[in-house]
């Protein structure tokens, strides 16, 4: 009997009978805010912490921002870096340097291409965080962005990496159901007010995970300690139910 090998993603609540399947991709989108990239430093930080060689792909914020952000919750990621185990690249520059050229020849803007991307990893890599997308989506139809996203799935899957994707919420408004239809599973992170407080809160929809049981409902949580995303609801699911 297959059993599929999984990776903890760094966050209880979603660790316990939830993580995220390894050589597989899964998707994050989300509202501005709501803690995309702090899902991602996380679940990298995580992988690397289980001795995973990790890259965090930048295409948003530099390093240096990066590394602030993690201290935040405490999350030593220079040391990770110097050990090796953590590898961040930025695409923040050199989309910088393309969009200044091209201001400069009165050009438009060229088309996004994902293949940079896939260029961009190293070949040790075992686990990908891409933050995110968006940048490079310019100009793209929605037959060339399902072809480009594809082929990068299709990518990280042959080379066996586990990856997270990141979308940011314009790009997921205008491409998010056809970039479901590849990855493996795709999470949502928005807000709400709740009925019952009146009170504005965070929640995340498990869209899908596949070969995994999900829940139904929202599961609501906060940015802040230790974990940086903490779960505060949602009913657990018992391991004989996963559907695996």
């Amino acid at each position: 009997m297959f059993i599929m090998e999984r990776l903890k993603i760094g966050i209880n609540g979603l660790d316990d009978h939830r993580r995220f399947p390894m050589g597989r991709s899964v998707l994050i989108t989300g509202e501005p805010g709501c803690g995309k990239t702090i899902f991602g430093l996380r679940f990298a930080i995580s992988s690397c912490m289980e001795g995973y060689n990790t890259v965090y792909i930048t295409a948003e914020e530099d390093a240096n921002d990066l590394h602030i952000q993690a201290n935040s919750f405490g999350w030593n990621t220079q040391e990770l870096e110097e050990k090796g185990l953590l590898n961040f690249i930025e695409l923040t520059g050199i989309r910088a340097r393309i969009t200044e050229a091209e201001l400069s020849m009165d050009m438009d803007p060229m088309k996004g291409n994902f293949t940079k991307i896939i260029h961009d990893i190293p070949p040790e890599a075992e686990v990908v965080v891409i933050d995110s997308l968006g940048g490079y989506t310019a100009k793209l139809t929605a037959y060339e962005f399902r072809n480009q996203f594809d082929l990068l799935v299709y990518e990280l899957k042959q080379r066996g990496i586990t990856s997270v994707i990141i979308l940011d919420s314009a790009t997921s408004k205008e491409f998010n159901e056809l970039a479901l239809f590849s990855v493996y599973g795709a999470i949502k992170l928005g807000r709400r007010e709740n009925p019952y407080t009146g009170r504005r809160e965070r929640i995340m929809d498990i869209v899908k995970m596949r070969s995994t049981k999900t829940p139904l409902q929202f599961l609501t949580y906060e940015i802040g300690g230790e974990e940086g995303i903490t779960i505060t609801e949602g009913e657990e699911i018992p391991e004989e139910d996963m559907g695996i």
